[in-house]
């Protein structure tokens, strides 16, 4: 079946360049199988899907409907000598980003020893003055998080971005997993994959080691804004994985000092909130007033310390686009290491000379706002009209502070499921990091899929999909 595979001049994680397959094993166990049989194991995944319920919303579409998440058969495999090297670059970034907010909103040193901007970060959209002189249980402010990487053209795997405040997409990680094992179980004969099942597991120990010192025996539940978020399924799964409740904002009261949940027994005291919701959402008196999402009065009783918010209010700063640049830096600073995953060369338009480069390498750049996710507001400049490259101009030298500029890398591909055949699509990873008492990170992650050819964004709002991610245990890239 991988005979007649043609790469695309990118890095293959399956065929290198000589056309020999990097995994002989899994090469061979795929090549038992005809078009014709994959083709009919994708439609049943297909099926599976829409049955099982497991879909995302995107925003913005006047239909308003939601879509079965978008899924290939193939999947991407990884070495784990490679991983291992991931996992401590990732284990090492979590911890000095940590570092980082903990003295931020306490006492500045980094910003005072001007390592890192002190205007830069202070102006940051995301930036909570209400946070300033608190510190959460263990210094843990980012107790979950999502760190986007990819692998250029030349083989090498950089972060591309860091999500710090509501990561989302690792019940699709799972999900995968079972979907994987149900229709193309003879893949995995021979194979030593690590497990990625037991993550709620891990995540519920997370959540419960970090509850307050008050806490006897710690109550969590999922804060959900609601159904109608993209990534309401995934809130559901969690919960439910969990054995925790699910809730919305009503659900919750501040009562007695406490955060306490509604029941059919009465009010019961919660310690920990894992909550999906926006910093902006969480609290009306505290934040948006207009907001019925939140809780009133739930930072009052946050910043008493009776109870934990997970991820902690303001963990935003350290993801703005702008901060990432400094994030080798910031390692240096707290950990006097080098980074182990290297950032990609970013440009940082508020800074006058960098701002200036962008504006001339418009045509070859991607230009990114600094505060948005889900691949909205970036222009690809190589692929961009003369006329979207004159509007970013505008919107840059509008608001310098809110853009930021690096070089288009050529993502990695993957085969893929596409019409009759297997094509090359370009992919990158979110593995997802968790830090309670210690920094867990799950093997593998999210790979995301352009599903479009010769398209770099695999967001699943912009049209990608996704594969299951092994981490092999036994069989070496060649």
């Amino acid at each position: 079946m991988l005979e007649g595979y043609q790469r695309n001049g990118a890095f293959d994680e399956l065929i290198d360049g000589s056309g020999v397959p990097r995994y002989r094993g899994l090469a061979s166990r795929l090549n038992t199988l005809n078009f014709t049989d994959l083709a009919v194991r994708q439609k049943t995944a297909e099926e599976h899907l829409r049955e099982k319920g497991i879909t995302f919303a995107v925003y913005g579409h006047s239909d308003g409907t939601e879509k079965v998440w978008p899924f290939d058969v193939v999947p991407r495999a990884i070495p784990s000598a490679e991983w291992n090297q991931v996992e401590r670059g990732l284990q090492q970034r979590i911890r000095a980003l940590n570092l980082f907010l903990d003295d931020v909103y306490g006492p500045k040193h980094i910003l005072n020893d001007g390592t890192v901007p002190r205007e830069l970060v202070l102006t940051a959209k995301t930036y909570r003055p209400v946070c300033e002189g608190f510190r959460p249980p263990k210094g843990v402010w980012t107790h979950i998080t999502g760190t986007d990487l990819v692998r250029d053209k030349d083989g090498a795997i950089y972060v591309l971005e860091d999500n710090l405040r509501c990561p989302s997409g690792v019940s699709y990680v799972l999900e995968n997993r079972e979907l994987m094992k149900r229709v193309l179980p003879e893949v995995f004969l021979g194979a030593s994959i690590a497990p990625v099942e037991h993550y709620p597991e891990q995540l519920l120990k997370t959540l419960v080691q970090t509850a307050p010192q008050t806490a006897d025996r710690p109550t969590a539940v999922l804060l959900s804004p609601g159904i109608y978020n993209s990534a309401y399924f995934e809130h559901s799964f969690l919960a439910q994985q969990m054995g925790i409740e699910l809730v919305f904002g009503p659900d919750l009261v501040v009562a007695d000092g406490y955060v306490q949940m509604r029941t059919t027994t009465g009010l019961q005291r919660v310690d920990v909130i894992y909550r999906r919701i926006d910093d902006d959402f969480l609290d009306p008196k505290c934040f948006r007033e207009d907001s019925v999402l939140g809780v009133p009065g739930l930072m009052e009783v946050y910043k008493a310390g009776r109870v934990t918010l997970a991820n902690a209010p303001g963990t935003g700063v350290a993801d703005d686009k702008a901060v990432y640049a400094y994030v080798p830096k910031i390692i240096k600073y707290y950990l006097g290491e080098d980074a182990i995953l290297p950032n990609v060369p970013t440009y940082i338009c508020d800074e006058p000379a960098e701002c200036d480069y962008v504006l001339s390498h418009l045509h070859e750049l991607v230009v990114k706002p600094t505060n948005e996710s889900g691949g909205y507001g970036l222009l690809m400049g190589p692929t961009a009209s003369q006329a979207e490259r004159d509007a970013c101009a505008a919107a840059i030298r509008a608001n310098p502070r809110n853009w930021i500029g690096q070089p288009m890398l050529t993502l990695s591909t993957v085969p893929t499921v596409i019409g009759d055949g297997l094509v090359p699509r370009h992919v990158d990873l979110r593995p997802f990091i968790l830090y309670g008492d210690d920094i867990f990170v799950l093997p593998g992650g999210l790979t995301r899929v352009a599903l479009r050819e010769g398209s770099m964004i695999v967001n699943s709002s912009q049209g990608g999909g996704s594969k299951d991610t092994w981490v092999m245990l036994n069989e070496l890239a060649t």
